[in-house]
Formats: C-alpha cells, sequence, structure tokens
C-alpha cells in the first residue's frame, strides 16, 4: 500500500534516518529509495533553512504528537523546489512502542 500510494510517503525510524521511501517519493524527488534509506532525513534532503522547523515537527511525531498540513519546500535531486504540504504520523510497534515516524505528502507546487 505505501509503496503504490499516489502520494510521496516517507518513514524515518527513532534515529531521524530513512526508513521507507515510496515509488512516488523517487518519481518526484529524483532520489531512489536506494539513495535515501538509512540516511538521515533531515540531514541530508532538507535544506538549511527549513531543517529546524522540520525537525521539530518530526520529533514531535516521535513523541507521539502528530502534525497535519505542514508546508515546506523539498528540492528534487538536479535541484527544483518543491512545495510539500506533510501529514507526519507517529508510527507504532506491536506493544505500541514509538517505531518511528510516517510522513504523508501532497505535491502542492
Amino acid at each position: 500500500l505505501i509503496e503504490t500510494a499516489n502520494a510521496p510517503i516517507f518513514g524515518i525510524d527513532t534515529g531521524g534516518k530513512v526508513s521507507e521511501w515510496n515509488a512516488k517519493a523517487s518519481s518526484l524527488l529524483e532520489f531512489t529509495k536506494k539513495e535515501t534509506i538509512g540516511k538521515n532525513l533531515v540531514a541530508n534532503f532538507i535544506t538549511e533553512e527549513f531543517r529546524e522547523s522540520v525537525h521539530n515537527v518530526l520529533a514531535a511525531a516521535l513523541s507521539g504528537k502528530e502534525t497535519a498540513n505542514f508546508e515546506f519546500p523539498l528540492f528534487t535531486k538536479d535541484g527544483k523546489r518543491k512545495e510539500i504540504l506533510l501529514n507526519a504520523t507517529t508510527r507504532r510497534g506491536p506493544s505500541g512502542e514509538v517505531t518511528g515516524v510516517i510522513g504523508v505528502g501532497q505535491d502542492i507546487t
């Protein structure tokens, strides 16, 4: 479901490293799943001016506070700016423990 969804979807683990990157995220941003998995999302894929605000949204989701309709820019591999509207949802394991965050985006460029 995540892989084939018609929306860019990414996941991070509790350390902020990319754990999910679906086909729509790959086609929109031109980074393959292989290029993103295991890399820190904020440090590697968010521009300097938005790192703190994106980090704060993801940190809040990691503590159980979900965020809806957060707008920020992402840049494609070749530098094109894409405006993204993001919903960040806490991801939990079978015992209810936080295992990461799932971000579901919408390209509003």
